[in-house]
C-alpha cells in the first residue's frame, strides 16, 4: 500500500484491526481526517510510544512499559498462587472482579498443534522456572476451547509432579441466564462443578 491514496492507506490500516470491518475503518479514517490534527498527532504517538516503550514483563509475560508489570511490583500479591492465562486481556478480565490477590503467568495463546503451536511457542520455560520457586497452586484460566481445555491437560501434567495443587476456574451457568437456554456441555460443566451452600 506504499505511495497508495492516504485515504485508502488507512482504511486499510484499520480494517486490518481485529473486529473493524471495512464500514468501520472508512468511519475511523474519515473522524481522523475531520478532527483537528491533534487527534491524528496523539493517535500516531500513541501507538509509536506502545510499540517502543511496551515490552514483556520478565517475569510473568505480562505488557507493561516498566522493569516489572503492576502485578509482579506489587509486594501485597501472593507469589505461592499463579494463574495462567491465554493473554493479556484475559488478564486484564481476571484483575476487573477484584477477587483475585495472587499472581499471574501469561502464556500468549493455546497449544494448538494443527496450527504449529506447541509448548516451545508459548512462554512455558518461564512458568516452569516460577513453578520451583515456591508455587503451591496453579490456577488454569484458559478458555474452554479445545485448545484451552488441551493446554489446561498439558499444565497439569507439567505442575503436578512438582507437588503444586493444580486448579481450573469454575464454567457453567451465568448469572441471569435461564438454564433453557444454556446447552449440553456448559450444563454438564455446571453440574460437575457445583459446591455446597
Amino acid at each position: 500500500m506504499e505511495g497508495a491514496d492516504p485515504i485508502r492507506r488507512l482504511v486499510h490500516a484499520f480494517s486490518r484491526l481485529p473486529g473493524i470491518g471495512e464500514k468501520t475503518a472508512s468511519r475511523l479514517t474519515f473522524f481522523v481526517m475531520d478532527a483537528d490534527e491533534a487527534v491524528a498527532r496523539d493517535l500516531a504517538e500513541a501507538l509509536l510510544d506502545l510499540r517502543s516503550r511496551v515490552h514483556l514483563c520478565p517475569i510473568c509475560c505480562n505488557l507493561t512499559d516498566r522493569e516489572l508489570c503492576n502485578v509482579c511490583s506489587d509486594p501485597r500479591r501472593d507469589r505461592r498462587v499463579v494463574c495462567v492465562v491465554e493473554s493479556v486481556p484475559g488478564l486484564m478480565a481476571i484483575e476487573r472482579t477484584g477477587a483475585f490477590h495472587g499472581t499471574y503467568h501469561v502464556l500468549h495463546g493455546v497449544l494448538a498443534p494443527l496450527e504449529g503451536v506447541g509448548p516451545e511457542q508459548l512462554h512455558m520455560r518461564e512458568l516452569v522456572a516460577r513453578l520451583k520457586d515456591g508455587v503451591e497452586e496453579l490456577i488454569v484460566a484458559t478458555n474452554t476451547s479445545i485448545e484451552g481445555e488441551a493446554t489446561a491437560l498439558y499444565l497439569s501434567k507439567l505442575a503436578t509432579p512438582l507437588g503444586i495443587h493444580v486448579t481450573r476456574i469454575a464454567s457453567g451457568v451465568p448469572m441471569g441466564a435461564d438454564l433453557e437456554y444454556a446447552d449440553q456441555v456448559t450444563l454438564a460443566r455446571a453440574l460437575a462443578g457445583r459446591h455446597s451452600l
